[in-house]
Protein backbone atom coordinates (compact mmCIF):
# COMPACT_ATOMS: atom_id res chain seq x y z
CA UNK A 1 0.00 0.00 0.00
CA UNK A 2 1.58 3.09 -1.08
CA UNK A 3 0.99 6.00 1.39
CA UNK A 4 2.14 9.42 1.38
CA UNK A 5 1.83 12.52 4.04
CA UNK A 6 -1.54 13.21 4.01
CA UNK A 7 -2.68 9.70 3.99
CA UNK A 8 -0.64 9.18 6.98
CA UNK A 9 -3.62 10.80 9.35
CA UNK A 10 -5.21 8.39 11.14
CA UNK A 11 -8.63 8.42 9.56
CA UNK A 12 -7.59 8.44 6.07
CA UNK A 13 -5.39 5.60 7.18
CA UNK A 14 -8.03 3.75 8.62
CA UNK A 15 -10.13 4.32 5.31
CA UNK A 16 -7.50 2.68 3.49
CA UNK A 17 -7.01 -0.37 5.25
CA UNK A 18 -10.96 -1.08 5.27
CA UNK A 19 -10.69 -1.35 1.61
CA UNK A 20 -7.65 -3.02 1.65
CA UNK A 21 -9.06 -5.62 3.69
CA UNK A 22 -12.44 -5.86 1.83
CA UNK A 23 -11.01 -5.61 -1.76
CA UNK A 24 -8.43 -8.76 -1.64
CA UNK A 25 -10.75 -11.24 -0.44
CA UNK A 26 -12.06 -11.33 -3.63
CA UNK A 27 -10.39 -13.76 -5.89
CA UNK A 28 -10.72 -11.40 -9.37
CA UNK A 29 -9.19 -8.82 -7.79
CA UNK A 30 -5.56 -8.10 -7.49
CA UNK A 31 -5.06 -4.47 -5.44
CA UNK A 32 -1.58 -2.96 -7.10
CA UNK A 33 -1.80 0.26 -4.53
CA UNK A 34 -4.19 2.41 -2.29
CA UNK A 35 -2.78 5.87 -3.20
CA UNK A 36 -3.71 9.11 -1.26
CA UNK A 37 -4.03 12.39 -3.22
CA UNK A 38 -1.93 15.47 -2.61
CA UNK A 39 -4.32 18.42 -0.97
CA UNK A 40 -4.61 21.38 -3.89
CA UNK A 41 -7.11 24.01 -4.28
CA UNK A 42 -9.51 21.88 -6.44
CA UNK A 43 -11.43 19.40 -4.97
CA UNK A 44 -9.68 16.24 -4.99
CA UNK A 45 -10.56 12.65 -3.94
CA UNK A 46 -9.08 11.09 -0.68
CA UNK A 47 -7.62 7.71 -2.01
CA UNK A 48 -7.73 6.20 -5.29
CA UNK A 49 -7.48 2.62 -5.62
CA UNK A 50 -5.78 1.01 -8.60
CA UNK A 51 -6.81 -2.48 -9.27
CA UNK A 52 -6.63 -4.94 -11.61
CA UNK A 53 -9.72 -7.00 -12.13
CA UNK A 54 -9.25 -10.23 -14.90
CA UNK A 55 -6.03 -8.85 -15.66
CA UNK A 56 -7.26 -5.44 -16.33
CA UNK A 57 -6.68 -2.23 -14.54
CA UNK A 58 -10.14 -0.49 -12.99
CA UNK A 59 -9.90 2.82 -10.47
CA UNK A 60 -12.03 3.09 -7.43
CA UNK A 61 -12.17 6.60 -6.82
CA UNK A 62 -12.70 7.33 -3.06
CA UNK A 63 -13.77 9.97 -0.75
CA UNK A 64 -13.94 9.73 3.02
CA UNK A 65 -15.99 11.79 5.34
CA UNK A 66 -15.32 11.62 9.26
CA UNK A 67 -19.18 12.43 9.68
CA UNK A 68 -21.77 10.44 7.07
CA UNK A 69 -24.70 12.30 8.28
CA UNK A 70 -27.17 12.88 5.23
CA UNK A 71 -26.26 16.66 4.87
CA UNK A 72 -22.24 15.60 4.45
CA UNK A 73 -23.04 12.69 2.55
CA UNK A 74 -24.79 14.50 -0.14
CA UNK A 75 -22.23 17.11 -0.86
CA UNK A 76 -19.48 14.15 -1.42
CA UNK A 77 -21.58 12.26 -3.50
CA UNK A 78 -22.00 15.36 -5.51
CA UNK A 79 -18.15 16.12 -5.62
CA UNK A 80 -17.31 12.32 -6.25
CA UNK A 81 -19.58 12.14 -9.35
CA UNK A 82 -18.56 15.28 -10.54
CA UNK A 83 -14.98 14.28 -10.28
CA UNK A 84 -15.20 10.71 -12.18
CA UNK A 85 -17.14 12.59 -14.96
CA UNK A 86 -14.91 14.93 -15.78
CA UNK A 87 -11.58 13.02 -14.65
CA UNK A 88 -11.86 9.51 -14.77
CA UNK A 89 -15.27 7.82 -16.41
CA UNK A 90 -14.61 4.15 -16.46
CA UNK A 91 -13.78 4.65 -13.11
CA UNK A 92 -15.97 3.73 -10.02
CA UNK A 93 -16.53 6.32 -7.36
CA UNK A 94 -16.96 4.87 -3.61
CA UNK A 95 -17.82 7.14 -0.29
CA UNK A 96 -16.70 6.10 3.14
CA UNK A 97 -17.01 7.06 6.37
CA UNK A 98 -17.06 5.85 10.01
CA UNK A 99 -20.65 4.78 9.47
CA UNK A 100 -23.26 5.32 7.45
CA UNK A 101 -27.02 4.78 7.97
CA UNK A 102 -29.56 2.98 5.98
CA UNK A 103 -31.03 6.51 5.02
CA UNK A 104 -27.83 7.29 3.42
CA UNK A 105 -26.58 3.76 1.72
CA UNK A 106 -30.03 3.94 0.21
CA UNK A 107 -29.06 7.59 -1.07
CA UNK A 108 -25.83 6.21 -1.98
CA UNK A 109 -27.33 3.90 -4.60
CA UNK A 110 -29.75 6.16 -5.82
CA UNK A 111 -26.81 8.38 -6.82
CA UNK A 112 -24.85 5.49 -8.37
CA UNK A 113 -22.16 6.02 -5.99
CA UNK A 114 -20.42 3.02 -4.31
CA UNK A 115 -20.18 3.06 -0.24
CA UNK A 116 -17.92 1.49 2.74
CA UNK A 117 -18.11 2.03 6.69
CA UNK A 118 -16.01 1.25 9.05
CA UNK A 119 -18.13 -0.86 10.81
CA UNK A 120 -18.51 -3.66 7.75
CA UNK A 121 -20.95 -1.94 5.72
CA UNK A 122 -20.17 -1.58 2.27
CA UNK A 123 -21.66 -2.16 -1.70
CA UNK A 124 -19.44 -1.28 -4.84
CA UNK A 125 -20.16 -3.22 -7.85
CA UNK A 126 -18.19 -2.61 -11.05
CA UNK A 127 -18.25 -5.24 -14.37
CA UNK A 128 -18.26 -8.62 -13.09
CA UNK A 129 -17.50 -7.53 -9.02
CA UNK A 130 -20.05 -7.47 -6.90
CA UNK A 131 -19.90 -6.65 -3.28
CA UNK A 132 -22.27 -6.34 -0.44
CA UNK A 133 -22.10 -6.55 3.24
CA UNK A 134 -24.44 -5.50 5.75
CA UNK A 135 -24.11 -4.72 9.68
CA UNK A 136 -26.92 -5.09 11.73
CA UNK A 137 -26.01 -3.45 14.59
CA UNK A 138 -25.38 0.49 14.86
CA UNK A 139 -22.19 1.71 15.98
CA UNK A 140 -21.94 2.68 19.94
CA UNK A 141 -21.47 6.12 18.91
CA UNK A 142 -24.08 6.43 16.32
CA UNK A 143 -27.11 4.55 19.32
CA UNK A 144 -25.37 7.19 21.68
CA UNK A 145 -26.08 10.81 19.46
CA UNK A 146 -29.90 9.05 18.51
CA UNK A 147 -30.48 8.84 22.32
CA UNK A 148 -29.20 12.29 23.04
CA UNK A 149 -31.81 13.45 20.58
CA UNK A 150 -34.61 12.07 21.78
CA UNK A 151 -33.28 12.66 25.69
CA UNK A 152 -36.22 14.11 27.66
CA UNK A 153 -35.07 17.98 27.39
CA UNK A 154 -34.59 16.91 23.81
CA UNK A 155 -37.74 15.44 23.37
CA UNK A 156 -39.37 18.19 24.45
CA UNK A 157 -38.09 20.02 21.59
CA UNK A 158 -39.19 17.45 18.83
CA UNK A 159 -42.80 17.60 20.64
CA UNK A 160 -43.08 21.27 20.19
CA UNK A 161 -42.14 21.01 16.49
CA UNK A 162 -43.98 17.82 15.69
CA UNK A 163 -47.21 19.63 16.87
CA UNK A 164 -46.53 22.43 14.05
CA UNK A 165 -44.40 20.24 11.58
CA UNK A 166 -45.23 23.19 8.91
CA UNK A 167 -43.51 26.00 11.24
CA UNK A 168 -40.51 27.30 10.71
CA UNK A 169 -38.97 28.00 14.40
CA UNK A 170 -36.24 30.13 15.45
CA UNK A 171 -34.20 29.17 18.09
CA UNK A 172 -35.83 31.33 20.94
CA UNK A 173 -39.17 30.45 19.70
CA UNK A 174 -38.68 26.73 20.56
CA UNK A 175 -36.43 27.54 23.83
CA UNK A 176 -39.62 29.50 24.98
CA UNK A 177 -42.01 27.24 24.13
CA UNK A 178 -40.21 23.95 25.24
CA UNK A 179 -38.97 25.20 28.43
CA UNK A 180 -35.42 23.88 27.11
CA UNK A 181 -32.63 26.08 27.09
CA UNK A 182 -30.67 27.73 24.37
CA UNK A 183 -27.72 25.62 24.11
CA UNK A 184 -29.50 22.56 23.72
CA UNK A 185 -32.47 23.84 21.62
CA UNK A 186 -28.89 24.55 18.84
CA UNK A 187 -27.87 20.84 19.52
CA UNK A 188 -31.06 19.54 18.88
CA UNK A 189 -31.44 21.81 15.60
CA UNK A 190 -28.09 20.51 14.81
CA UNK A 191 -28.85 17.22 14.85
CA UNK A 192 -31.83 17.36 12.62
CA UNK A 193 -30.12 19.21 10.16
CA UNK A 194 -27.16 16.74 10.09
CA UNK A 195 -30.04 13.99 9.58
CA UNK A 196 -31.60 15.92 6.86
CA UNK A 197 -34.56 15.58 9.31
CA UNK A 198 -35.10 19.27 8.94
CA UNK A 199 -33.44 22.12 7.04
CA UNK A 200 -32.96 26.05 7.82
CA UNK A 201 -34.68 28.85 5.73
CA UNK A 202 -34.64 32.23 6.39
CA UNK A 203 -37.53 31.94 8.48
CA UNK A 204 -36.32 29.77 10.78
CA UNK A 205 -36.05 25.57 11.03
CA UNK A 206 -38.49 23.83 9.28
CA UNK A 207 -39.14 20.09 9.51
CA UNK A 208 -38.51 18.15 6.22
CA UNK A 209 -38.67 14.58 6.96
CA UNK A 210 -41.18 14.38 10.24
CA UNK A 211 -42.17 10.48 9.34
CA UNK A 212 -38.21 9.57 9.15
CA UNK A 213 -37.98 11.67 12.68
CA UNK A 214 -40.71 9.79 14.07
CA UNK A 215 -39.43 6.70 12.75
CA UNK A 216 -36.06 6.70 13.99
CA UNK A 217 -37.26 7.98 17.85
CA UNK A 218 -40.17 5.23 18.23
CA UNK A 219 -36.90 2.41 17.30
CA UNK A 220 -35.39 4.17 20.04
CA UNK A 221 -37.66 5.01 22.79
CA UNK A 222 -37.93 3.78 26.06
CA UNK A 223 -41.15 3.94 28.42
CA UNK A 224 -40.38 7.59 30.10
CA UNK A 225 -38.49 6.96 33.82
CA UNK A 226 -40.69 7.45 36.27
CA UNK A 227 -42.51 4.85 39.64
CA UNK A 228 -45.35 2.65 37.93
CA UNK A 229 -47.98 1.85 40.37
CA UNK A 230 -51.44 0.15 40.19
CA UNK A 231 -54.48 0.33 41.80
CA UNK A 232 -58.23 -0.65 41.98
CA UNK A 233 -61.07 1.62 41.18
CA UNK A 234 -65.40 0.48 41.83
CA UNK A 235 -65.41 3.18 39.40
CA UNK A 236 -66.47 2.27 35.64
CA UNK A 237 -68.08 3.67 32.52
CA UNK A 238 -69.21 7.20 32.97
CA UNK A 239 -68.87 7.69 36.68
CA UNK A 240 -64.72 7.14 36.13
CA UNK A 241 -64.98 9.50 32.99
CA UNK A 242 -66.48 11.97 35.88
CA UNK A 243 -64.11 11.58 37.99
CA UNK A 244 -61.28 11.25 35.84
CA UNK A 245 -62.72 15.10 34.72
CA UNK A 246 -62.32 16.60 38.13
CA UNK A 247 -59.04 15.07 38.73
CA UNK A 248 -57.12 16.30 35.13
CA UNK A 249 -58.86 19.47 34.76
CA UNK A 250 -59.19 21.04 38.18
CA UNK A 251 -56.36 23.60 39.16
CA UNK A 252 -53.34 22.12 36.98
CA UNK A 253 -51.10 24.32 39.22
CA UNK A 254 -51.86 22.38 42.28
CA UNK A 255 -50.60 18.72 40.39
CA UNK A 256 -51.04 17.09 36.63
CA UNK A 257 -52.23 14.33 35.30
CA UNK A 258 -52.88 12.44 32.04
CA UNK A 259 -54.50 10.14 30.44
CA UNK A 260 -51.85 7.76 28.56
CA UNK A 261 -51.33 5.19 26.48
CA UNK A 262 -54.30 2.84 25.89
CA UNK A 263 -56.43 5.15 28.13
CA UNK A 264 -55.46 8.41 25.51
CA UNK A 265 -55.44 6.91 22.69
CA UNK A 266 -59.27 5.97 23.19
CA UNK A 267 -59.98 9.75 23.22
CA UNK A 268 -57.66 10.46 20.19
CA UNK A 269 -57.84 7.56 17.98
CA UNK A 270 -60.28 4.63 19.43
CA UNK A 271 -59.40 1.21 18.27
CA UNK A 272 -58.88 -1.35 21.05
CA UNK A 273 -60.64 -1.32 24.24
CA UNK A 274 -58.73 -2.48 27.11
CA UNK A 275 -59.56 -2.53 30.95
CA UNK A 276 -56.88 -1.27 32.63
CA UNK A 277 -56.69 2.34 32.80
CA UNK A 278 -53.54 4.42 32.45
CA UNK A 279 -52.33 7.79 33.48
CA UNK A 280 -49.01 9.51 33.55
CA UNK A 281 -48.65 12.09 36.67
CA UNK A 282 -46.56 14.27 39.12
CA UNK A 283 -46.51 13.58 42.76
CA UNK A 284 -49.32 16.43 43.26
CA UNK A 285 -51.42 14.69 40.18
CA UNK A 286 -51.10 11.49 41.97
CA UNK A 287 -53.22 12.46 44.98
CA UNK A 288 -55.85 13.98 42.86
CA UNK A 289 -56.39 10.96 41.17
CA UNK A 290 -56.39 8.66 43.91
CA UNK A 291 -58.99 10.95 45.83
CA UNK A 292 -60.77 11.25 42.51
CA UNK A 293 -61.29 8.10 41.77
CA UNK A 294 -61.11 6.41 45.17
CA UNK A 295 -57.85 4.34 44.51
CA UNK A 296 -57.06 1.62 46.55
CA UNK A 297 -53.52 -0.45 46.24
CA UNK A 298 -53.66 -3.40 44.37
CA UNK A 299 -50.00 -5.53 43.65
CA UNK A 300 -52.67 -7.44 41.76
CA UNK A 301 -56.12 -7.63 40.17
CA UNK A 302 -55.40 -3.60 38.90
CA UNK A 303 -57.46 -1.63 36.47
CA UNK A 304 -55.68 1.73 36.94
CA UNK A 305 -51.56 2.13 36.33
CA UNK A 306 -50.24 5.31 36.99
CA UNK A 307 -46.70 6.53 36.28
CA UNK A 308 -45.45 8.93 38.23
CA UNK A 309 -42.93 10.65 36.40
CA UNK A 310 -39.66 11.37 37.07
CA UNK A 311 -39.51 14.52 34.35
CA UNK A 312 -42.74 15.78 34.77
CA UNK A 313 -42.13 18.26 31.52
CA UNK A 314 -43.88 15.63 29.41
CA UNK A 315 -46.86 17.01 31.02
CA UNK A 316 -46.88 20.25 29.35
CA UNK A 317 -47.48 18.59 25.90
CA UNK A 318 -50.81 17.10 26.67
CA UNK A 319 -54.02 17.54 24.27
CA UNK A 320 -57.54 17.95 25.45
CA UNK A 321 -59.79 15.93 22.53
CA UNK A 322 -62.69 16.87 25.08
CA UNK A 323 -63.28 19.36 27.39
CA UNK A 324 -61.45 18.73 30.89
CA UNK A 325 -60.34 15.60 29.11
CA UNK A 326 -56.48 15.61 29.49
CA UNK A 327 -54.21 13.06 27.15
CA UNK A 328 -50.75 12.85 26.59
CA UNK A 329 -50.16 14.54 22.86
CA UNK A 330 -50.38 11.98 19.68
CA UNK A 331 -47.09 11.53 19.04
CA UNK A 332 -45.94 11.01 22.80
CA UNK A 333 -49.28 8.49 23.01
CA UNK A 334 -48.35 7.05 19.61
CA UNK A 335 -44.78 5.94 21.02
CA UNK A 336 -46.08 4.63 24.52
CA UNK A 337 -48.27 2.50 22.38
CA UNK A 338 -45.64 1.18 20.18
CA UNK A 339 -43.88 -0.20 23.15
CA UNK A 340 -47.35 -2.01 24.78
CA UNK A 341 -47.00 -5.55 23.14
CA UNK A 342 -49.00 -6.66 19.77
CA UNK A 343 -52.38 -4.80 20.48
CA UNK A 344 -50.24 -1.59 20.97
CA UNK A 345 -48.32 -2.07 17.93
CA UNK A 346 -51.50 -1.98 16.02
CA UNK A 347 -53.14 0.74 17.85
CA UNK A 348 -50.25 2.91 17.18
CA UNK A 349 -50.67 1.58 13.55
CA UNK A 350 -53.82 3.48 13.62
CA UNK A 351 -53.64 6.55 15.25
CA UNK A 352 -50.44 7.18 13.64
CA UNK A 353 -52.28 6.90 10.51
CA UNK A 354 -55.83 8.64 11.79
CA UNK A 355 -53.47 12.06 13.08
CA UNK A 356 -50.07 11.41 12.52
CA UNK A 357 -49.89 11.66 8.51
CA UNK A 358 -47.96 14.42 6.77
CA UNK A 359 -47.66 15.37 3.08
CA UNK A 360 -44.34 14.02 1.40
Amino acid sequence: MLKTESFMKEADTLAGEALWQLLEKIPILEVQGIDAVGVSGDWEPDLIVRLLVDGREHQLICAYKSNGQPRYARSALLELRDYVRHHAPQATPVFIAPYLSPAVRQLCDEKGVGYLDLEGNAHIVFGSVFIERIVAEKPVAEQRALKSLFRPKSAQVLRAMLREPDRAWRVTELSAISGVSLGHVSNVRTGLIDREWAHSADNGLILSEPDALLDAWQQSYTAPLGERLRFYTSLHGSALEDAAHQALSTNPSAGRAAFASFSAAQWLAPYARTGTHYFFADNEGLHKLQAALKLTDSPKGENVVVTVLKDSGLLADSVEPAPGMVCTSPVQTYLDLSIAGERGAEAADHLRKTLLSWPK
